[in-house]
């Protein structure tokens, strides 16, 4: 996600417009993933929008010091209502947010009532439509981010990462579209939501689960070869948990999705000698670790 530490230079055309008052204070440490997934790109949307919360607190309505706290994400979990106005006023697109918003709010403890109740009984909106370059990202990636997320994560909390992914891009899609490579923006997205709701083991993601449905698994003929393979693959899982972010995501999907390295170089946003090189040094330190199988998989182009 961008961020705003370093103010534009005076002369940047597409510095921020500067405004009166106080700045804003960083976003509290205490916030949680869920809630910091919107909150964001909504402070990137004020940031940019030249408004103050001055002229804001008159629109909304809410106190000046309470649209602080809020784009701070401290004190109380903000209601619907007023996240749905400030919206409308930052033209931030409200179906993503909605999803998002609910996300936090049942991570912060909120029941389904309070969610309900917070819409005030008459904020609705229908489904609007996310730029055409998020539509055919999402067609192209989204089976693989599924199977990625799988590797992580039961199903239900795969679909939801899959799919708050893509609404966290969505919400900051101008970021996306000025980004190097819009799938690399995109992936980096996808791996930090997983990273949030997956279990972890010394401050590393576990794969332990995924190995039930790994492609050298499935391929067993044998009960006694597939226990064999699954002591294996648990080694290897604990080894390949400790790998950087970069040789990680290659090694799950060239190892435990079976893509081939093109897929691999698509779905990452990386040059093709990227992804091999990538996969090498993996390989070396996971033979250095445990006995790896040179079993890649490649079913899927």
């Amino acid at each position: 996600m961008t961020t705003f530490s370093t103010p534009p230079a005076p002369d940047d055309p597409d510095a921020a417009p500067l405004r009166p008052g106080r700045k804003l204070g960083p976003i509290s440490a205490t916030v949680g993933s869920a809630h910091r997934a919107w909150l964001e790109p909504t402070r990137e949307r004020y940031l940019a929008s030249g408004h103050t919360l001055s002229h804001l607190s008159t629109r909304i309505p809410l106190a000046k010091s309470k649209l602080s706290e809020l784009l701070r994400g401290v004190e109380h979990y903000p209601r619907w209502e007023v996240i749905h106005r400030l919206a409308e006023e930052l033209d931030i697109p409200g179906w993503p947010l909605h999803r998002l918003w609910m996300q936090a709010a049942m991570e912060a403890g909120k029941s389904r009532d309070w969610v309900t109740r917070s819409a005030n009984g008459n904020i609705a909106f229908a489904p609007s439509r996310p730029p055409l370059e998020h539509g055919a990202l999402r067609s192209i990636a989204k089976e693989g981010y599924l199977r990625y997320a799988g590797a992580f994560l039961s199903n239900e909390a795969r679909n939801a990462a899959v799919e708050d992914t893509f609404a966290i891009l969505w919400l900051s899609f101008d970021n996306a579209l000025s980004s190097p490579d819009i799938r690399r923006y995109a992936w980096e997205i996808l791996r930090a939501t997983v990273k949030a709701k997956a279990d972890h083991r010394d401050r590393r993601p576990v794969l332990a689960e995924a190995a039930f449905d790994t492609v050298a698994l499935r391929e067993q003929a044998s009960a006694e070869g597939a226990v064999a393979q699954l002591a294996e693959s648990m080694e290897l899982f604990a080894a390949v948990s400790r790998l950087p972010d970069t040789q990680l995501d290659v090694m799950v999907l060239r190892r435990m999705c079976g893509f081939v390295p093109e897929k691999v170089s698509d779905l990452l946003g990386m040059p093709l000698a990227s992804v091999r090189s990538a996969e090498r040094h993996a390989e070396r330190f996971l033979e250095e670790t445990v006995e790896l199988s040179h079993h890649t998989g490649g079913t899927n182009p």
